[in-house]
């Protein structure tokens, strides 16, 4: 390469700044942006760079003052380079979309109680009214409290491992099962309490039956218990007729039938007419007496009686339901009916 004054070294920096700086003041992109970077700074056919490789050309005495110049020219391109990012990326901001405040917005859907539930909290609500407190027990029962103490002996019927849900436990020890009735709440809080003692315990219960239209493997029941002195069948049945007629609604009439429950003597099914026809609602009666000798009460000193309906079947008659399936299937378009 010839020999270059001074003079001239300056004008070709001087020309190079010029250039530049026209080149991204014009940049109206990232692309024209790249490109004039890539132009003057380049790091390998940069035109700086090769402005710098004049350096070596320059007299000795001049280079000192040369090398100044071509620094404070890098730095002005530099930090034009820096200036025009800035205003691309300012220019970039994401557009919010106006939101007309006028137009009606989304409706939230909100859920409601499923219909068992209701259920269930209304006949605490109208038992409540009788005087009569809600109560709670474990599902998971020992055999004591499931039949036992409600006089249902090893014999029978009802403790087939076929009508059960049977829980394995270690070996020699009494089998648990999944509570079949929720009487064992009553043997329960007659342990604790002594009478007067009205309570009504709602909740599920589990038995192996094939599911129908009327039966299902779990269903929930609820159980009305009263031990008092001087309790008749009369008091069982203006009871009953007082739920039926607040729960249904109109004049309810109730009828009894002879029936047989290990825990209750006499017992009965109870019917109820309403829409002109009788239907099966449950099971009452009186506490047997050896139910009271199990649990410390004085059979000759209080009397009681206790009630059994299903929760399911009181819900369908009052709703019109004709399959107690289709309250468990969780189909959206039967359950917002309620």
């Amino acid at each position: 390469m010839a020999d270059v004054s001074l003079d001239e070294f300056l004008a070709e920096i001087e020309g190079l700044r010029a250039e530049a700086s026209a080149a991204l003041d014009a940049a109206t992109d990232e692309v024209a942006m790249e490109a004039a970077r890539i132009e003057f700074l380049g790091a390998r056919s940069g035109r700086l760079k090769a402005i710098q490789k004049m350096l070596g050309s320059l007299a000795a005495a001049d280079k000192p003052a040369a090398g100044k110049h071509f620094n404070d020219a890098k730095a002005a391109i530099t930090a034009l380079l820096a200036a025009v990012q800035e205003r691309l990326a300012g220019g970039t901001a994401t557009t919010i979309e106006s939101i007309d405040v006028t137009l009606p917005g989304e409706p939230v859907r909100f859920g409601h109680l499923h219909p068992i539930t209701q259920t269930i909290r209304r006949v605490q609500e109208i038992m409540a009214r009788l005087g009569f407190e809600s109560v709670t027990g474990p599902e998971v029962e020992d055999q004591w409290h499931n039949f036992e103490a409600l006089a249902i002996g090893t014999e029978h019927p009802a403790r087939d491992p076929l009508d059960n849900f049977y829980l394995a436990v270690a070996r020699g020890a009494d089998p648990l099962l999944l509570r079949s009735q929720t009487s064992t709440v009553q043997i329960r809080v007659m342990e604790k309490r002594k009478p007067p003692l009205r309570i009504v315990s709602l909740g599920r219960v589990y038995r192996p039956d094939t599911a129908d239209a009327t039966h299902y493997p779990m269903f929930h029941q609820v159980e009305g218990l009263l031990v008092e002195q001087g309790t008749t069948m009369a008091h069982l049945k203006s009871v009953l007729r007082f739920f039926a007629s607040s729960f249904l609604g109109g004049d309810v009439k109730v009828r009894f039938r002879p029936s047989f429950f290990p825990f209750t003597e006499p017992s009965v099914e109870v019917d109820m007419e309403w829409g002109g026809r009788w239907i099966e609602m449950g099971g009452a009666g009186m506490v047997d007496p050896a139910v009271l000798e199990a649990v410390g009460y004085d059979p000759d000193a209080v009397t009681g009686f206790a009630f059994g309906l299903g929760v399911e079947r009181i819900a369908a008659r009052k709703y019109g339901v004709a399959d107690i399936r289709d309250f468990y299937r969780n189909d959206v378009r039967f359950l917002q009916q309620f």
